[in-house]
């Protein structure tokens, strides 16, 4: 009997092992190529009664933080094709780059609803 514990327990540790090896392999961690590829920081805000002067100066911060998150994007893409990188850290680049897509959306909507507003409030002139 003493024989059939040992072999459960070194059956056991193997299985313990085998699942941490495996839970590393899925670990969700951006890659140390890809923690050097810098999101750049969001527009400043528009404020709600935003001239049409200050609309042009967030239009071209709008611009310049495109231009960023590509230089973003293409960092990450970079990082993305190391030859070492588990399943976990191809998941956090791509949840990176996602991240960076719904930001740039929002940016665009606020933008979008800044002009809408401005429009409204000019509607009568």
């Amino acid at each position: 009997m003493k024989r059939v514990f040992i072999f459960v327990a070194a059956g056991f540790l193997f299985h313990s092992v085998q699942a941490q090896d495996d839970a590393e392999e899925y670990k969700v961690v951006l890659p140390a190529d890809a923690q050097k590829c810098v999101l750049p920081a969001s527009p400043d805000k528009i404020a709600e009664d935003a001239s049409y002067d200050r609309l042009k100066e967030a239009k071209a911060q709008i611009a310049a933080f495109q231009a960023d998150v590509g230089v973003f994007r293409d960092c990450l893409h970079a990082a993305e094709d190391h030859p070492k990188n588990t399943e976990g850290n191809k998941q956090a680049i791509i949840s990176s780059f996602n991240y960076s897509v719904d930001m740039e959306e929002r940016i665009a909507e606020r933008f979008n609803e800044a002009i809408r507003r401005y429009k409204k409030r000019n509607a009568s002139e």
